[in-house]
């Protein structure tokens, strides 16, 4: 049997796969344990900094950095799916009073940097907001933007009979805007959705730079209380990060997977962030 793109593999092909995979297998395991070995030499490994890095009161400084991570990390989702959801609505308005500004919030919080956002809010508003909500506000505006973008692809992406048929029997924009095509569109927006959540969650590490208490500034503190625990000390957090961004992604796959089988093509992402995606989220049936 043939598949589109390439022949299946014969008994040949399929050992001379597992005989790769198996040498490429043992290189990685070499090169893990000289990877090993020398941070051991360098003293970078050694049991003395393994019991300086994890004792009680770092492992609790660190847990406390995490707790405000996912602090903020949770506001920011919340916030994110809110504003996409307002702006999205407001962006399919047929109303300009509506539909402009809409546009216009939404185009210049996705232009802007991250970083200079979280910054300008920082200066600006941290006597009044303070240092988290300054970083949740900031995480809003711009992957909400990225969110409101989304939404629109995931409702135009409703069969235009659903809204005409609804129109039919005499409901309202709003009912159908509402009891409609958001419904539907969930299933085509979700796996864009949690990945957007995995970007939301790695962005709570720009909370560094306006001193927020989020737990990259808590490893490096560790980092400088513990001789030679940098390395120890960030390869943990990264690999807590790794392992719970991981976990969303693979979940986003999954879904992915389930509206593939049935069907249905979920919003590509790729496309929205580099602008191919105007073609298929141009359109109306607006509130």
């Amino acid at each position: 049997m043939s598949t589109v793109l390439f022949d299946a593999p014969g008994p040949r092909a399929r050992r001379r796969h597992r005989l790769i995979a198996g040498v490429s297998s043992l290189l990685l395991l070499a090169a893990a344990y000289w990877v090993y070995t020398t941070f051991r030499e360098e003293g970078l490994l050694t049991s003395t900094v393994v019991n300086d890095t994890f004792q009680n009161s770092n492992v609790t400084f660190l847990l406390e950095g995490f707790v405000s991570t996912l602090k903020a990390a949770a506001l920011a989702i919340v916030g994110s799916v809110v504003f996409g959801a307002v702006f999205a609505i407001g962006r399919l308005s047929d109303h300009r009073v509506l539909r402009w500004p809409s546009t216009i919030v939404v185009e210049f919080f996705r232009a802007v940097p991250l970083v200079l956002l979280i910054l300008g809010i920082w200066y600006g508003y941290k006597e009044t907001i303070g240092t988290l909500m300054s970083l949740v506000l900031a995480l809003t505006l711009y992957n909400g933007s990225v969110l409101a973008e989304v939404y629109r692809a995931g409702i135009n992406a409703v069969p235009k009979g659903q809204s005409e048929a609804s129109y039919a029997l005499g409901m309202r924009k709003g009912q159908v805007m509402r009891m409609i095509l958001m419904p539907q569109a969930v299933k085509f927006m979700l796996p864009a959705i949690i990945s957007q959540c995995v970007i939301i969650l790695k962005d709570t590490s720009l909370g560094f730079i306006i001193l927020y208490p989020e737990v990259v500034r808590g490893a490096k503190q560790v980092a400088n209380f513990v001789d030679d625990g940098t390395l120890l000390t960030f390869g943990t957090v990264a690999a807590v990060f790794i392992l719970i961004n991981y976990s969303m992604s693979k979940l986003a796959e999954y879904l992915e997977r389930r509206l593939a089988r049935r069907g249905e093509r979920p919003i590509d992402m790729k496309a929205i962030e580099s602008g191919l995606g105007q073609g298929a989220m141009s359109g109306g049936g607006g509130v």
